[in-house]
């Protein structure tokens, strides 16, 4: 199997470095046709850099890279004919309607005025911005934006789909919405590469992941698989009462030894010896103190985030 069926996007050893700042260090990543990958990193990791080569917006110092079987240097207009991309913000025009935005791309595209309407009907449905079709983008919500730059970027029917922090700002019920739609379009057979600084959504919507940090990839593999390499488990405690929490991160890093992480209304810490479960529930019992949740679990994305580049996951914000 050669790697251009193998892989939808290749790439190996990418550098770009912008004056005294190297963005890439050498990057590669193998992106598996009709899958979702997703790209993790820190503010200033490289990942936009990245997707800016493999959609040809930008050449690289050194590497080379495949996308759709094609050369990034040698051959960029046979990729742009099979790729789409949403960047960070919306790129439609806010003073056309939705249907104007779809009907336009498509005629920039080659498509007849017909082919065009026909396009823009479809994808205007798919998205459920029917409704609005008639009305200026400027006018549409926040979610509606994104979906109608969703759609712009689908008007060529593309193999191959760059999401560069696609969800960004949206709330919690658009951020589902785009992620039902990332789904269906894998059914039907596009791969998409997808950068996010939500690890929820690496979590949800990846089949393999790449962590980039310091413009190098630092780790890849299925969700699981990143979770497998940070080793032991999560020992997560909700005290019944807020006024316990202080009580309870002390007996839990007295018993694990471990530093103990603050998790919503509760406290977490990594565990690899099995006795220290039981050991902490008796120890709650004896202190007196109620708990609403108590399980042992495997590390989140959040912590294998963490673990890896040394920082927090509210670091990986949009960057370069």
């Amino acid at each position: 199997m050669t790697i251009a069926s193998e892989y939808a996007v290749w790439a190996e050893g990418l550098t770009k470095s912008f004056k005294t700042t190297k963005a890439l260090a050498g990057v590669d990543l193998a992106v598996r046709t009709g899958t979702v990958h997703g790209v993790l990193g820190p503010n200033g990791a490289g990942k936009t850099t990245a997707v800016r080569i493999l959609t040809t917006l930008l050449r690289a110092d050194a590497g080379r890279a495949l996308v759709g079987g094609f050369d990034v240097t040698a051959e960029p207009a046979r990729i742009r004919s099979q790729i789409g991309l949403t960047g960070q913000y919306a790129s439609v025009d806010e003073m056309l309607t939705g249907a104007e935005n779809l009907h336009l791309i498509g005629r920039l595209l080659g498509l007849t005025r017909p082919q065009a309407k026909t396009r823009a009907g479809e994808l205007l449905e798919r998205f459920e911005l029917s409704h609005a079709a008639d009305r200026a983008a400027k006018t549409y919500s926040g979610g509606m934006r994104r979906r109608l730059d969703l759609a712009a970027s689908l008007v060529g029917g593309p193999r191959i789909l760059f999401l560069d922090e696609p969800t960004t700002g949206l709330d919690p019920r658009s951020r589902g919405e785009l992620w039902s739609i990332v789904r269906e379009l894998v059914a039907e057979g596009v791969t998409v590469l997808l950068t996010t600084q939500y690890l929820e959504e690496a979590d949800q919507l990846a089949d393999d992941i790449a962590v980039i940090d310091h413009g190098r990839v630092i780790a890849s593999g299925a969700p699981e698989e990143l979770k497998s390499k940070v080793g032991g488990q999560v020992l997560y405690v909700r005290p019944e009462r807020v006024v316990d929490a202080a009580a309870v991160s002390g007996l839990l890093a007295g018993i694990a030894g471990r530093e103990v992480s603050v998790e919503g209304d509760g406290l977490a810490v990594p565990v690899t010896d099995t006795k220290v479960m039981p050991a902490a529930a008796l120890r709650l019992q004896e202190a007196g103190i109620d708990v609403a949740e108590f399980a042992l679990r495997r590390p989140s994305l959040d912590e294998v985030f963490l673990t890896l580049t040394g920082g927090p996951a509210e670091d990986a914000v949009p960057a370069a």
